[in-house]
């Protein structure tokens, strides 16, 4: 979990956390949210069951609305 603290504060030094956010409340984030079980999320994020979280991913990128946020998600993290 360590990782990702650093990856949020990162995130929010270089200013993009609040159009990450903006992104995950987007008509698409929103969809996805729904469609993914958060506390099976938490619980691979935490373990570090690679395994589960590249099913999960594997799950969102094969939707439209998946594809169109990892899109943006790019875009963002190279400004």
């Amino acid at each position: 979990m360590r990782n990702f603290e650093n990856i949020r504060q990162e995130l929010e030094r270089s200013g993009k956390g609040t159009e990450l956010n903006a992104l995950a409340q987007s008509p698409d984030g929103e969809k996805l949210s729904a469609m993914l079980d958060g506390e099976k999320l938490q619980k691979a994020a935490q373990s570090g069951d690679a395994a589960s979280l590249r099913s999960m991913l594997g799950t969102v990128l094969s939707t439209e609305e998946g594809r169109r946020l990892a899109a943006n998600i790019k875009k963002l993290m190279e400004k």
